[in-house]
């Protein structure tokens, strides 16, 4: 059985909000330059990379960089 809590794991209280700083993070997070599409660059690499040390490596990066 589950238990659904809509909450924060951190509550956050923003008391002067930043718009510029937040386009900022959110570009870095899912932007065409963030992590997230680092992690499937990398991913997508692995397949075509000639040899099995190679592919270990970008699966190592690809799941570090998804990694929180």
């Amino acid at each position: 059985m589950w238990v659904y809590e809509k909450r924060l794991q951190y509550p956050v209280n923003i008391k002067n909000p930043n718009p510029s700083l937040a386009k900022i993070i959110i570009t870095q997070l899912g932007g065409p330059d963030g992590e997230l599409a680092a992690s499937q660059r990398y991913l997508s690499q692995r397949y075509t990379a000639p040899y099995a040390q190679v592919q270990g490596i970008l699966t190592d990066v690809g799941t570090e960089e998804l990694a929180p």
